[in-house]
């Protein structure tokens, strides 16, 4: 990809984060499945610095280690999704659930298409979405890194958009840098990249094509020391974002040297 030419970035002092006119701090959305213990999540999410937590509403809604993790993280704006459903009627009931156990119409709407992939069924998706959103819901779907894709669902009224970076829990980090750049230029709402994030680097990637955040989960949850990925992870998106705006060089393939040639000894 050349990014020799980076795409416009906001000025100013101020860059903070704001999704169907909620401000958020972190650009940094944390996932609590698949940690060790609750603690260790509890822990994680905090070293994070992340204002969003995602759950299953299936995990949140249960007796038990379900509902201790609204308990656990008060005070976290929960982003409850769908994982799991295969058609837009299962999302929007899952939804619906959703608003009701944990009192917010924030959702993330994922509608899968194939069990080994992990890819969404787009037309399922978009037919979620579009019933959400005249419903009343704050929606955030999980997507495929279809710029035609994510400008449908733009359309269709989505809060934000969420295109996956990789296959989910693959760590495979940002495999199409060029389309998830292309979106991030031509998107009138937030760019959150959702899934295949490995490791800090990777999040860095990410921000600095112009992703409005990441949400990364398996990428913490699974690490050796899941609370000091999720510190490293919180300082990646802030530096990414960074970099972004301040512009990185062109990419020559030559050197230039930095300092002037005039004036060396021995001229």
């Amino acid at each position: 990809m050349d990014q020799s030419h980076t795409p416009p970035r906001p000025e100013g002092g101020d860059d903070s984060l704001t999704i169907a006119g909620v401000t958020l701090s972190s650009r940094l959305f944390i996932g609590t499945a698949g940690y060790p213990t609750q603690a260790i999540m509890r822990d994680a999410v905090a070293a994070s610095g992340a204002d969003v937590v995602t759950a299953s509403i299936r995990r949140v809604s249960l007796q038990g280690h379900g509902s201790d993790t609204v308990k656990i993280l008060k005070g976290k704006r929960f982003l409850p999704n769908t994982a799991g459903c295969e058609t837009a009627r299962d999302a929007i009931m899952t939804a619906e659930l959703a608003r009701e156990a944990l009192d917010t119409n924030w959702i993330k709407v994922e509608v899968i298409g194939d069990r080994e992939t992990l890819y969404p069924d787009v037309m399922e998706l978009i037919e979620a979405c579009r019933h959400l959103v005249d419903d009343g819901f704050v929606v955030l779907p999980y997507c495929n890194d279809d710029p035609i894709v994510c400008q449908r669902l733009e359309d269709v009224g989505c809060a934000a958009v969420m295109p996956m970076g990789s296959l989910i829990g693959s760590g495979m980090g940002v495999a199409n840098p060029a389309n998830l750049e292309l979106i991030c230029r031509r998107a009138t709402v937030p760019v959150v990249v959702d899934a295949g994030i490995g490791t800090a680097s990777d999040a860095v990637i990410a921000m600095e094509l112009g992703a409005s955040a990441c949400l990364i989960n398996t990428a913490v949850a699974k690490a050796d020391d899941p609370v000091r990925m999720a510190r490293a992870m919180g300082r990646a998106v802030e530096a990414g974002r960074d970099a972004h705006r301040a512009g990185r060089i062109p990419r020559r393939g030559r050197a230039e040297p930095s300092s002037p040639q005039l004036g060396l000894v021995g001229s």
